[in-house]
């Protein structure tokens, strides 16, 4: 089979021309209508689950399960990025927001659909099409799970590797704290020990809760966001922390959160809450996802090229079913640039990766 570099391009423009961030689920909606549109030509069964998800099913049933695919519809990109970051090909690379993450991971998905017709593997493919995948999946992680617990593996199309034919066999897991203070207030020149700094409690939580990070493990503490104060002539009584968290086991996520909400301030009159947690799991490197990945580099050098791998610091969707069944991940189009205003495609590589697609789909 030989990709149609030509019409994948086509397909690619449709859905970027659809602006679809994270925060508009009527745009979501347009490019889930146009990814519909093409499963159902392909005889899918369709189904809209609650939270904006759709799952499409091609030859499923009998007693095996099916391969599920994970994709998503949304990006990071606002409305009217287009006009400042428009579609463009310069060489081998296409430009433009969302086509590396990852709408060409759909498109690359849909064209091996089409190439596997009618010859679907055993227990069928399940594609399940998320609409908040850039925001942690608040919406579609039950979803992700559920159809994870009839499936037998699971193919992730988001993209490889920056600017290499590298998959991905691990994720690191990823979390959100945020902590609020709440101190005394007090004039800062007229009896200032009157009051409580929430500003230098949470300087001290800042240097505590970095201090956690194990970098050789894979685990990293970072605070990325602090707001307090109300004036310059004011001890401050309220301020906020947001914690940035990043492991590669559930060990190591478990030991931080214990941390977390076990720190107390130095002075006893500031109040701390903490709130949020782990929000994907780690995606760990187990057996059977590097039985899928020798599956996927016997099969590439079979097509003629070479294939790596590598564990990753962002999340994805896979992170939700690597505790739950096999997962490959990286099956996407190859490029640079997630959301970075470099974002583009590989048009040199993509058709490999294509091909790579439907072999493994028809070899799980």
């Amino acid at each position: 089979m030989t990709p149609d570099l030509k019409a994948m391009q086509a397909d690619l423009r449709t859905l970027v021309d659809l602006e679809s961030p994270s925060t508009d689920p009527v745009g979501i909606q347009h490019v889930m209508d146009v990814v519909e549109r093409w499963a159902r030509d392909l005889g899918a069964q369709t189904h809209a689950l609650g939270g904006g998800t759709r799952v499409f099913h091609f030859g499923v049933g009998g007693p095996d399960k099916p391969v599920l695919v994970l994709t998503h519809a949304d990006t990071v990109w606002p409305h009217g990025t287009l006009e400042r970051m428009p579609w463009r090909i310069d060489g081998e690379r296409l430009y433009g927001p969302g086509t590396y993450d990852m709408k060409a991971g759909i498109v690359g998905l849909f064209h091996a659909l089409r190439a596997l017709y009618g010859q679907w593997p055993r227990g069928g493919v399940t594609v399940l099409l998320s609409p908040d995948e850039e925001i942690g999946s608040p919406s579609s992680r039950a979803h992700i799970e559920a159809a994870a617990h009839q499936a037998r593996v699971a193919l992730v199309v988001e993209p490889p590797v920056a600017d290499t034919h590298a998959l991905k066999t691990g994720r690191k897991g990823t979390g959100t704290y945020t902590l609020t203070f709440t101190g005394v207030a007090s004039h800062a020149g007229n009896k200032p020990e009157e009051g409580a700094s929430a500003i230098t409690a949470a300087a001290q939580a800042v240097l505590d809760l970095q201090g956690l990070a194990r970098p050789g493990t894979g685990t990293t503490v970072s605070v990325g966001l602090m707001q307090g104060g109300s004036a310059v002539n004011v001890i401050p009584a309220h301020c906020s922390l947001d914690v940035d968290l990043r492991v590669s086991t559930l060990a190591e996520a478990e030991r931080i959160d214990a941390a977390v909400r076990a720190w107390t301030p130095r002075d006893p009159r500031v109040q701390v809450a903490v709130t949020g947690g782990l929000n994907r799991p780690p995606f760990e490197q187990g057996e059977g996802t590097l039985a899928l990945y020798a599956l996927a580099r016997a099969t590439a050098q079979e097509l003629g090229f070479a294939l790596d791998h590598a564990v990753v610091g962002g999340g994805s969707d896979g992170n939700f079913t690597a505790p739950i069944i096999p997962t490959l991940d990286g099956l996407g189009a190859p490029g640079d640039g997630a959301h970075a205003q470099h974002e583009h495609v590989r048009l040199d590589r993509w058709p490999d990766h294509v091909r790579l697609l439907t072999a493994l789909l028809g070899r799980v």
